[in-house]
C-alpha cells in the first residue's frame, strides 16, 4: 500500500487521480488540499479519509472545519499546503496545483524525501534548475503525469539516455489550428475553451489554444530530461493519439499512442514500474484510426511558442516572466478584459522590459512574479 498526497485535489487533474485511487487497492490518501472548493474536498473527505487536509482560502477552511465530522485534521493558507506537502510517511506527491502556487509546496515536498508525480508545468518553468538540483540531492523520482511528458518518459526506457537524439513532443494545435491572426481578433472564450480533444482546467485549455502550452512542455522537457533546446522539437498531430516521441541516434523514432485519457499517465506515475489497467479507460482501436497527419506549428501566428523558445534561450528569471505575464493575460481574457490576440502581446512587452537575473534564487523568482504580476494588473485592471 502506498501512501500518496494530492496537491490540487478538486481540480481536473486531482478528480481524474482520486478516480485512479478509487478504482485501486494499492494507495492510501494521506493529505488534500484546494484553493477553496470545500463542498468538493468535503466530499473527497468522506470518501477517502484522509488525514490532514489544506485549503488555501482561510475563510473557506473555517467553513469546511465546521462541515466535517471526521477525525482530519483541517489546515488553510499557504503554510497548511506546505504542510499537507512535507506530511511524513508519504510515498508520493501528486503536485496538480496550478499555476506557479505549486512551486513552494513541490519544494516542500522534495525536501521531505517525496517521490513526485507532477502534472504541473510551471514549477520547472519558472524554478527547473532549482528543483532538479534538489531532486538530485534527495535522491527522489518525479515522475511526469503530462501526457506529452509522460510519453516520453515511457519512450526513454526502450533505449540508454545516451542514445537519445531528439525529443518530439507533440501538438494538437488547439481549437484554432490553421486560423490566422486577422482569423483570432474576435476569438470568444467559449471558442477558446472548446478544445477538440482534451478536457482540461481553463488555464490550461487556453494555454492549448495560443500554443504557451507547447512553450512550457519545451521548457519543461529541457529539466527533466537534461536535453538542450535544439534537441527538442514541436509538430503539430491534430489526432492527439501519438502523444510524444524519442528519436535515437541510430534513426528509430520509439512513440507513445493511446487515447485521450489523462488516466492513462496518471496510473503510470502511480504505479511505476508496474502498470495496471483502470476501469473505464477505452483501448485504443489502431484498425480504425485511419490516418495520422503531422506539420509544423505556426510560430507567427501563435507567438506565445515562440516567446517561450525565446525566454528559454534567454535563461534565468526570463522564465519567471513568460509565465507569470501568462498566467495574469489568461486570466484577463477568461474575464474579457482582453482580447485573444492581446495575450502573446503583453508577454512579449514584459520580457522586453525585464532586466534579467541569470542565477536566481527562489526569493528571486518569487518577487519577480510579484513584480510582473503587480505590474501588468496595474495597467489592465481598471
Amino acid at each position: 500500500m502506498k501512501n500518496i498526497v494530492v496537491l490540487g485535489s478538486t481540480g481536473s487533474i486531482g478528480t481524474q487521480t482520486l478516480d485512479v485511487v478509487r478504482k485501486s487497492n494499492e494507495f492510501r490518501v494521506i493529505g488534500l488540499t484546494c484553493y477553496n472548493n470545500i463542498d468538493l474536498i468535503k466530499q473527497q473527505i468522506d470518501e477517502f479519509k484522509p488525514q490532514f487536509v489544506a485549503v488555501k482560502d482561510e475563510l473557506s477552511a473555517k467553513k469546511l472545519k465546521e462541515m466535517v465530522d471526521t477525525n482530519t485534521v483541517i489546515l488553510s493558507g499557504d503554510g497548511g499546503i506546505n504542510e499537507v506537502a512535507s506530511l511524513s510517511n508519504v510515498q508520493t506527491v501528486v503536485v496538480a496545483i496550478e499555476g506557479i502556487a505549486a512551486l513552494i509546496p513541490t519544494i516542500k515536498a522534495i525536501e521531505a524525501g517525496h517521490d513526485i508525480a507532477l502534472a504541473n508545468k510551471e514549477c520547472l518553468v519558472t524554478g527547473g534548475h532549482i528543483i532538479k538540483k534538489l531532486a538530485i540531492e534527495k535522491n527522489i523520482n518525479i515522475l511526469p503525469v503530462d501526457s506529452e511528458h509522460n510519453a516520453i518518459y515511457q519512450c526513454i526506457q526502450s533505449g540508454k539516455k545516451e542514445f537519445v537524439n531528439k525529443l518530439i513532443i507533440t501538438a494538437s494545435g488547439g481549437p484554432f489550428r490553421g486560423k490566422t491572426l486577422s482569423d483570432l481578433k474576435s476569438v470568444t472564450v467559449e471558442e477558446a475553451l472548446n478544445h477538440p480533444n482534451w478536457k482540461m482546467g481553463k488555464k490550461i485549455t487556453i494555454d492549448s489554444a495560443t500554443l504557451m502550452n507547447k512553450g512550457f512542455e519545451v521548457i519543461e522537457a529541457k529539466w527533466l530530461f537534461d536535453v538542450p533546446l535544439e534537441k527538442i522539437e514541436v509538430v503539430v498531430h491534430k489526432e492527439s493519439i501519438i502523444h510524444s516521441m524519442v528519436e535515437f541516434i541510430d534513426g528509430s523514432i520509439i512513440a507513445e499512442m493511446a487515447t485521450a485519457d489523462m488516466r492513462i499517465p496518471i496510473q503510470y506515475a502511480l504505479n511505476f514500474p508496474n502498470r495496471v489497467y483502470v476501469e473505464g479507460i477505452r483501448y485504443l482501436d489502431v484498425a480504425k484510426i485511419g490516418s495520422l497527419s503531422f506539420e509544423k506549428p505556426d510560430v507567427n501566428t501563435f507567438r506565445c511558442l515562440q516567446l517561450a523558445y525565446d525566454a528559454l534561450e534567454e535563461g534565468g528569471t526570463m522564465t519567471t516572466v513568460l509565465n507569470t505575464a501568462d498566467e495574469v493575460a489568461v486570466q484577463l481574457f477568461l474575464e474579457k478584459a482582453i482580447s485573444f490576440n492581446d495575450i502573446p502581446h503583453i508577454i512579449e512587452k514584459y520580457m522586453n522590459n525585464h532586466k534579467n537575473i541569470i542565477n536566481p534564487e527562489l526569493n528571486d523568482i518569487i518577487e519577480v512574479d510579484k513584480e510582473i504580476r503587480e505590474k501588468i494588473k496595474r495597467e489592465y485592471m481598471r
